[in-house]
C-alpha cells in the first residue's frame, strides 16, 4: 500500500468549516439540561492572534469536542473583551474612534478563529463594548451600590502617568511598581474614586479556596497571599503631644513581646506624623524629602512625642519611620527590637534600646543585641507574665490590657473601579448639588458613551453636552459622572451572560445560569490570578447574595496554560524577532497542523519552545493518517477468531482508546496524541503483512481517527468520510475498548523487556544472522513462590518454605524466595504463566520482524533445563540460535 500525496489543507478546512456551520454542529439549545460548560478566557480585541492564543483556544476546543463526542451537550462560546485603553490609543494614533477600530479588530479575529476551525456557538457571541452588554455593567453597579457594596471616597490611588488613569492595586506589578499595561512606574494621586467593597468578602474569598479542588494549587496560593489574612491583636497606645493625649491603635501579631516595645512608630502620612512635621523641621524634611517605603533600609526620625506602653506604663519615644505603611495594619506599630528584624535594624541605627522579653524554651541562649530572636518561646523580663509560653501569654495579655482586642487584618483592599478614560462603561451616576451622587434609574440605562473626544486627560470630562443632565431625584441641573469603569468589571461576569446572551430583563436568566453554571472547565493564564479570577469570584458571591445565583464560585475547574516560547527558548516578542505568526503556519501547513503541534508539544500548563521541525512532523503525521484511512477496506469484517498478531493489534487499539480517554479527561492532550501516534505506527507496520486482517486495520484506523478528531478536526472529518462514516466525526460516538485490557501495562512491560533482552544477547554475542529465538517462561512453581512472598507478613523465606508443595523444589525455591525478600516490598507485578505465554505469543510477529528469524514461546517444561533455569516470572529466558559459518 503506497502512501498518498499530501492533502490540500485549504480546501479541506474551508469545506468542513462550511459543513459544520450549515449543520449547527456546535450550537447548544437553550433547553439543554446542564450542558458541559467549557470556556477559554475571552480575548482582548487586539486584532491579531498570536501562538499563545492558538494554544489557549485549541485546548478548550479539543476538550469541548471530546466531551461532545462523549455524549454531552457542550456550551463552548466566544466573545470579545473589547473595552480598554489600547483601542483608545490606537484610535488617537489613527485619527479614528475606538468603536470603529474595535469592530475591525473583532472582524479580523473572528475570521482567524474560524480559519482555525474552533467550534464555537457563535449565536451566543457577546461584545463588552456593546451597549446591550455594558447596560448590565451599569445595572450591576447600581444593584451593588444599593446593597452597600459600592461607595465613593477620597483615596490615595495608583496613577499611571502614561495611561493617565487610576490603577487598582492588582494592576501594579513587581517590586518596581510598574503599570501592568505599559510598564511605566506608577505614582500616587489623591482623587475621589468609586470602590467595590471586595473586603466585605475577604474571609469567604479566602476560605472558599479550600473547596476549589479543580484549581491549580499555585493559583489558589496566589489568591491566599493576595487576600493576606493576618490574625493578631489591636492594642491602644496613648501618645502624648503638646496639643494633648491621643489614643493610637497598633496592630500586632506578637502581643507577647509588648514588654519589649522600646519605641512607637508612625507612618509618614499618619495624621500624628503630619502634626509632628508641623512642629519640627527635621520631621517635615524626613516626611517630604527622605521617606522611601520602597528602600532597602528602614529610615526614620524621632519626634517630640512620647507614648505610654500599656503593658508596662513606661514612656517610649515616638518616631516617624518609612517602614510603617498607612495601608497596612493601622499605620502605627509598637516596635520590639529584640524580637523583630526590621525593628532591630532601626534601633541599632538610631541607638534605641533592645530589651529581651522572649527566650528560647530550652537551654539555648539568644543574643538579642547581635540579632533579633523572632521565634516563639518563654517570656522573660515580663512581670507577672514571666515564665509563660508565647501562645498563653498572647491570650492573657489580650484579655488583661485595657482596650486590647483580637483583630484580623487583610492585605486585600477594596477594588477601585474609577478610570479616567473614554473607552469603558460610563459609571451610572449623576452628581447633584442638592442630592449628591444619584444613581441613574434602570429605565434610563444604558448611559451610552458620547462621540469620541480627542483630548488629553479625562475625555468624558470634555464632552460638555453629554455631561450636562438633570438630577433623577429632584430634576435640578446636574453633571454626569465622567469616570468609566475598570474593564475588569466587564470580564467579572461575562461567563454568566453566555447562558442567555439575548436576555432583556436582567444580566442573565437566573434559572438557566443556575442550571448551566458554574463553568466546568475554564482555561487561561495564571497572570489573572489576582485580578480577573479574584474579581469574578467576588462578583459571583455578590450575585448569590442578591438571590440571583445558587452557586457562589464561578469556575469549578481551572487550567492555566503555559507560554509558547520562541525557538530560542525565550518569550516571543517583536524586539527579539522570535515570534511566529499563526497565519503563516495555517497558510503553509493548515490549521490542523498548528493545533496538533501546540497540543502535542507539552501539557497545557507547561511552557514549550516553538519548533519548525515539530510543525513539519505534525503535518507528516496527519498526512500519514489520511493516507492510511483512504486505503482501508472500511467494509471488511472479521471471520472467526483472530490469529495472535491480529489479536495483538486489536488489543493495542483497545488499550489506546482506554489510555487516550483518560488523557482527554485529564486534558493531557500531548499524551493522548502520543498514544494515537504509536497506534498509527503499529497499524502501518501491521497492514503491510500478507496475513493482515483488514477488519482489524479498519477498527484501529477508525479508533485513531475518532481519538484525533478533537485535536485535528478537519483531517479527521476527511478520514471519517473515507472510512464511510455516517454524518460528522465531530458528532460520532467516542470510541470505547472492545476488549478487557486491564492487564495491558503488565503485558506491554513483559514484551518490551523481552525484546530488549533479545537485542542485548544479539549485540553482546555479536550474532549477525540469528536463525531462531526461543522465549521460555518460568516454571509454574516460581509464580507460586512469588504469590506466597506477596502474601507473607515480613518473613518471606519462612512463608515460602512452609508450603509443602514448594519444599520439593528445595534450594531453588529457597534461593528465589531470598531474592524476593531482598526486593520486598517492591515485588514484581507480573502476569501468570499462561498470561505471559499468551502475551508473548501475540507479540511473536514483532520479534520475528525485528530479528528476521522464527520465534517460539515455550513453557519451562518444554525447553532445555539450561535455558529454563534462567527464567523468572516477568523475565523469560532467551535462547538465540545462529547460522553456522
Amino acid at each position: 500500500m503506497g502512501e498518498q500525496a499530501t492533502y490540500d489543507h485549504h480546501a479541506i478546512e474551508q469545506h468542513w468549516q462550511r459543513e459544520w456551520d450549515d449543520a449547527d454542529v456546535f450550537r447548544v439549545p437553550d433547553d439543554a439540561d446542564d450542558p458541559e460548560y467549557v470556556l477559554a478566557m475571552f480575548p482582548y480585541t487586539s486584532g491579531q492572534l498570536h501562538m499563545g492564543h492558538v494554544r489557549n483556544y485549541a485546548i478548550t476546543d479539543a476538550f469541548a469536542r471530546y466531551r461532545r463526542m462523549d455524549g454531552e451537550d457542550v456550551l463552548h462560546p466566544m466573545g470579545w473583551d473589547s473595552f480598554g485603553l489600547p483601542a483608545e490609543n490606537a484610535a488617537n494614533e489613527r485619527d479614528t474612534n475606538p468603536r470603529e477600530w474595535t469592530e475591525r479588530c473583532i472582524d479580523q479575529m473572528r475570521d482567524q478563529f474560524e480559519a482555525l476551525g474552533f467550534g464555537y456557538d457563535w449565536e451566543r457571541e457577546i461584545t463588552t463594548c456593546d451597549p446591550d452588554y455594558y447596560k448590565w455593567n451599569q445595572w450591576l453597579f447600581t444593584e451593588f451600590r444599593d446593597a452597600g457594596l459600592v461607595d465613593r471616597r477620597a483615596a490615595t490611588v495608583n496613577w499611571c502617568p502614561s495611561c493617565e488613569t487610576v490603577l487598582a492595586d492588582e494592576q501594579v506589578e513587581g517590586d518596581d511598581e510598574l503599570c501592568w499595561r505599559c510598564d511605566t512606574p506608577v505614582t500616587e494621586r489623591d482623587l475621589d474614586q468609586w470602590f467595590f467593597e471586595t473586603t466585605a468578602y475577604a474571609d469567604e474569598l479566602l476560605d472558599g479556596l479550600d473547596e476549589l479542588d479543580g484549581w491549580p494549587s499555585n493559583v489558589r496560593d496566589m489568591q491566599r497571599n493576595w487576600v493576606g489574612r493576618t490574625d493578631g491583636v489591636e492594642v491602644p497606645f496613648t501618645v502624648h503631644t503638646p496639643d494633648g493625649d491621643e489614643d493610637v491603635v497598633a496592630f500586632t501579631t506578637r502581643v507577647d513581646t509588648i514588654h519589649g516595645a522600646t519605641y512607637f512608630a508612625l507612618a509618614p502620612d499618619h495624621p500624628l506624623a503630619e502634626a509632628a512635621a508641623d512642629r519640627d523641621d527635621d520631621v517635615a524634611h524626613f516626611v517630604e524629602e527622605v521617606a522611601d517605603p520602597d528602600g532597602d533600609e528602614p529610615q526614620g526620625v524621632e519626634t517630640q512625642f512620647t507614648a505610654t506602653n500599656p503593658a508596662t506604663g513606661a514612656e517610649i519615644p515616638v518616631v516617624v519611620a518609612d517602614f510603617v505603611l498607612s495601608d497596612v495594619g493601622t499605620g502605627a506599630l509598637m516596635a520590639v527590637p529584640a524580637h523583630d528584624d526590621r525593628d532591630h535594624e532601626f534601633a541599632q541605627a538610631h541607638d534605641l534600646p533592645v530589651r529581651q522579653v522572649v527566650a528560647p524554651a530550652g537551654d539555648e541562649d539568644a543574643d538579642v543585641e547581635a540579632a533579633a530572636y523572632t521565634a516563639d518561646g518563654v517570656l522573660v523580663n515580663a512581670g507577672d507574665y514571666t515564665g509563660l509560653d508565647s501562645e498563653t501569654a498572647r491570650e492573657e495579655l489580650t484579655a488583661d490590657i485595657d482596650g486590647a482586642a483580637s483583630a484580623v487584618q487583610y492585605q486585600l483592599r477594596d477594588w477601585g473601579v474609577s478610570r479616567q478614560r473614554y473607552w469603558g462603561t460610563p459609571i451610572p451616576i449623576v452628581h447633584c448639588e442638592s442630592c449628591g451622587p444619584v444613581s441613574v434609574p434602570d429605565d434610563d440605562l444604558p448611559v451610552e458613551l458620547p462621540e469620541f473626544v480627542h483630548t488629553t486627560g479625562n475625555p468624558l470630562d470634555a464632552a460638555e453636552d453629554w455631561k450636562q443632565t438633570t438630577c433623577p431625584d429632584c430634576g435640578a441641573p446636574a453633571v454626569r459622572e465622567t469616570d468609566t469603569m475598570d474593564t475588569f468589571l466587564d470580564s467579572s461576569w461575562y461567563f454568566l451572560r453566555f447562558a442567555s446572551p439575548a436576555f432583556d430583563d436582567a444580566p442573565f436568566d437566573t434559572q438557566r445560569a443556575n442550571d448551566w453554571l458554574p463553568v466546568d472547565e475554564y482555561v487561561g493564564g495564571d497572570e489573572h490570578a489576582v485580578m480577573h479570577l479574584l474579581y469574578s469570584r467576588f462578583v459571583t458571591k455578590a450575585f448569590a447574595d442578591l438571590d440571583m445565583l445558587e452557586h457562589r464560585e464561578p469556575f469549578a475547574g481551572l487550567t492555566t496554560q503555559g507560554m509558547v516560547l520562541g525557538e530560542d527558548g525565550t518569550k516571543m516578542s517583536k524586539s527579539k524577532d522570535n515570534g511566529v505568526a499563526p497565519e503563516r503556519i495555517v497558510d503553509e501547513y493548515g490549521a490542523d497542523t498548528a493545533r496538533l503541534f501546540t497540543l502535542r508539544a507539552a501539557r497545557p500548563s507547561k511552557d514549550f519552545p516553538w519548533s519548525e521541525e515539530g510543525v513539519r512532523s505534525s503535518h507528516t503525521f496527519l498526512e500519514r493518517l489520511l493516507s492510511i484511512a483512504r486505503a482501508v477496506d472500511a467494509d471488511a469484517t472479521a471471520d472467526g477468531d483472530l490469529d495472535p498478531a491480529a489479536e495483538y493489534v486489536a488489543r493495542e487499539t483497545a488499550a489506546t482508546v482506554q489510555a487516550a480517554t483518560t488523557h482527554f479527561d485529564d486534558m493531557e492532550f500531548n499524551r493522548a496524541v502520543q498514544a494515537v501516534d504509536e497506534l498509527v505506527s503499529l497499524l502501518v507496520r501491521y497492514r503491510d503483512r500478507d496475513d493482515a486482517a483488514p477488519a482489524v486495520v479498519a477498527r484501529g484506523v477508525t479508533a485513531a481517527v475518532k481519538l484525533l478528531a478533537p485535536i485535528a478536526p478537519h483531517v479527521a472529518e476527511e478520514c471519517w468520510t473515507a472510512l464511510g462514516g455516517d454524518g460528522f466525526v465531530a458528532e460520532a460516538a467516542w470510541p470505547t475498548p472492545d476488549r478487557d485490557v486491564s492487564d495491558h501495562d503488565r503485558a506491554t512491560s513483559l514484551i518490551e523487556q523481552t525484546r530488549e533482552d533479545v537485542r542485548d544477547i544479539v549485540d553482546t554475542a555479536g550474532i549477525e544472522n540469528p536463525t531462531g529465538v526461543d522465549v521460555v517462561t518460568a516454571p509454574e512453581w516460581m509464580y507460586d513462590v512469588l504469590a506466597r512472598a506477596k502474601a507473607a507478613d515480613g518473613n518471606v523465606v519462612g512463608s515460602v518454605m512452609s508450603d509443602q508443595s514448594l519444599q520439593q523444589h528445595g534450594e531453588d525455591a529457597a534461593d528465589y524466595a531470598k531474592d524476593l525478600a531482598a526486593q520486598a516490598p517492591a515485588f514484581p507485578d507480573v502476569l501468570g504463566p499462561d498470561g505471559e505465554r499468551d502475551a508473548l505469543g501475540r507479540a511473536v510477529w514483532l520479534l520475528e520482524a525485528e530479528f528476521d528469524a522464527p520465534v517460539r514461546v515455550l513453557a519451562a517444561e518444554d525447553a532445555a533445563d539450561s535455558v529454563a533455569n534462567k527464567a523468572e516470572p516477568g523475565r523469560p529466558a532467551i535462547h538465540v540460535d545462529e547460522a553456522d559459518d
